[in-house]
């Protein structure tokens, strides 16, 4: 096969990974201009993120810490995203999973041992986030009520609602300065992965993303949504139940955000308590956005915006930044992102282009073998 056809195909399977390859390219770009022009060294800002997420073995632990959480927030928006739809309720739907898994801490019988608890944990966790963005894709698809207004309306609905219960009917007595639930017992915490620092909820986090990919990409009902997506005026004129797909869908995804609520107040918070309102249900949307809705590469795009999140102090430390500066580092790539996804259609032109030449080229060696 001539080397210019590989080139091309190797150009045509790398295309849809270069909207996110341009959106980091300009984000370090626009926010270098933004240290220079407050006459911050730009470059050993860059390094210091690099080191404190990366740098060293803390570094790396603090980096997975928060990836974990963002593993599955991101999944919140990625699954409905294959039926179609944009969610952005996450963060509503990992507060109530945190309290319910919480409330079931306190309630389950003393001598129920872990195994048996920390499922009923995950469950409650599971069941209230996928009730709560479930509903979100029945309002959308039986009431036309658009799913990114009320899914962003329902989270804060939710976090109203957590925080009642949180300061009201829910509050431990006990809990003075800080209201929080009564805490989960040691005998239900959730420890650490072996050798690390680092919560179970990560490797839960990373089997949930591998398990929505083999689902999205290798099952029937995974193709019907993808279908779904591509076209909903055709999905019903094969008759796939697109209503119900969509609905699955957001359920699925509020679930996996309600299972993280539950492992940070299992593993991280002890309790459900003002601190789970982290913002990771909103950088689960940036995440979502990085990876293009590819569960599998969520995983990965999730390490990088928790090692942006783990390097705030860093800066803060060495070179006297806020720590929010690397929410502007944040904003800057999820900017970047959708102006480069909003290029997606004359990046599919090119593409098709590159196949066409492609075909010709090989369409052409093969006659000059015939010759």
């Amino acid at each position: 096969m001539p080397s210019s056809s590989l080139l091309s195909r190797a150009a045509v399977g790398a295309l849809p990974a270069l909207p996110t390859l341009f959106a980091l390219a300009g984000t370090l770009a626009l926010f270098s201009l933004f240290l220079l022009v407050q006459g911050q060294p730009a470059y050993d800002a860059l390094l210091l993120i690099g080191q404190g997420a990366f740098g060293s073995s803390f570094a790396w632990q603090s980096t997975l810490l928060r990836a974990a959480p963002l593993m599955l927030t991101a999944l919140c928006v990625a699954l409905p995203a294959q039926v179609g739809l944009i969610v952005i309720g996450g963060e509503g739907a990992l507060a109530l999973g945190g309290l319910a898994s919480a409330v079931v801490a306190a309630h389950v019988p003393a001598a129920m041992p872990w195994f048996a608890a920390a499922p009923l944990m995950a469950l409650a966790g599971m069941l209230a986030g996928g009730a709560w963005i479930g509903a979100v894709g029945a309002m959308r698809q039986l009431r036309g009520v658009n799913e990114t207004i009320s899914s962003l309306l329902m989270s804060y609905i939710a976090i109203a609602l957590f925080k009642h219960l949180v300061e009201g009917p829910l509050r431990d007595p006990a809990s003075l300065n800080k209201p929080s639930t009564p805490p989960v017992p040691d005998a239900l915490a959730i420890g650490s992965l072996p050798g690390l620092d680092v919560h179970w909820g990560l490797l839960w986090g990373a089997l949930a993303c591998i398990a929505a990919w083999v689902f999205v990409r290798h099952s029937t009902k995974g193709f019907a949504m993808r279908v779904a997506g591509g076209n909903n005026h055709a999905a019903k004129l094969v008759g796939l139940p697109v209503n119900g797909l969509a609905i699955a869908a957001c359920a699925m995804g509020g679930a996996a955000a309600g299972l993280a609520g539950m492992f940070e107040v299992a593993a991280v918070q002890g309790s459900a308590n003002a601190s789970l309102l982290a913002g990771y249900g909103y950088a689960g949307i940036l995440v979502a956005f990085a990876a293009r809705q590819n569960p599998l590469a969520i995983v990965l795009c999730a390490v990088l915006v928790g090692g942006i999140e783990a390097s705030g102090s860093l800066l803060q430390r060495r070179l006297g930044l806020p720590d929010a500066t690397t929410l502007v580092l944040q904003g800057l790539l999820f900017a970047n992102l959708l102006a480069w996804e909003a290029m997606g259609g004359r990046l599919a032109a090119w593409r098709i282009r590159l196949q066409a030449m492609s075909a010709a080229r090989s369409a052409a060696g093969l006659e000059g073998t015939h010759v």
